[in-house]
Formats: structure tokens, C-alpha cells, sequence
């Protein structure tokens, strides 16, 4: 099975790119309603994934930062606690499965690390329990 059935693409997935501020990153993960999103930079390459749990230990260690000194703070030098993998758009099935069991979605990238998009555990889930006639009526 290919993963480019499970994939949720790029357009129609939340990301910020690695030049925004905090204050943006805060926005954008707030107006998404996510935990964690993709960092890209301007070429499209993925970076890394930041998490709210990153941003508060950021802000935790930051005396006097306010709403507006968040917007000097560029979001790709906050440190990342976790990382994030990233998969290639032409790995198997399992490798995926493999990486889905420990984050809550894995970003897909080409041979030149650019950002195709992600695959949600979610709908490597559904998509099992659909298979296996697991899926209740609602």
C-alpha cells in the first residue's frame, strides 16, 4: 500500500514557516486549534515541529516577555524538545505504521526534504477500522 493514500497534503494542512515570530506561531496554532505544527522554511523544506509545550517552556524561561515582544522572537531559534520524524513520500506502508505509533501525525517530504504534507494516526486508524468493519454507525 502506498502512503500517498493516507496523505493530508500540504494545501490543506496547517504550517508556519521557520521567519515567523512567535506571536504568529501562537496565532496560528490557536486560530488551527492543533498542539504542534510543521516548520518550513521559504524553499518548502521541512524543518522541524514545534508544539505548545515548546512554547511554553520558552516563555517560562523568558522574564519579561510580552505579546508584543513575541513578535521580535523568530520561532525557528525556540529549542525543540522532541523530535518530530519525517517520512519520505515513497516509503512502505510499515515504516509509516512504525513512526504513526509515536506522534500524532508524520510529515511526508520528497527526495529534497520538501513539504508534501501529513499523515494523521487518525486516518491510519479509521482507515483500518473502515477495513476491518470496526467502524460504528453514527
Amino acid at each position: 500500500m502506498n502512503i500517498l493514500f493516507f496523505i493530508l497534503p500540504k494545501e490543506k494542512t496547517h504550517f508556519i514557516y521557520d521567519y515567523f515570530s512567535l506571536r504568529q506561531a501562537i496565532e496560528k496554532m490557536e486560530n488551527s486549534g492543533f498542539t504542534s505544527i510543521p516548520i518550513i522554511n521559504k524553499n518548502g523544506e521541512y524543518i522541524k515541529t514545534i508544539t505548545e509545550g515548546d512554547i511554553l517552556r520558552y516563555v517560562k524561561n523568558k522574564e519579561n516577555l510580552s505579546l508584543k515582544n513575541s513578535e521580535k522572537v523568530v520561532i525557528s531559534s525556540i529549542e525543540i524538545k522532541r523530535e518530530v520524524k519525517s517520512i519520505k513520500i515513497y516509503s512502505n506502508i510499515e515504516d509509516l505504521l512504525e513512526i504513526a505509533l509515536d506522534q500524532n501525525f508524520v510529515p511526508v517530504v520528497d527526495d529534497m526534504n520538501h513539504f508534501i504534507g501529513i499523515v494523521t494516526r487518525k486516518n491510519i486508524i479509521s482507515y483500518f477500522m473502515k477495513q476491518n468493519n470496526l467502524v460504528g454507525n453514527k
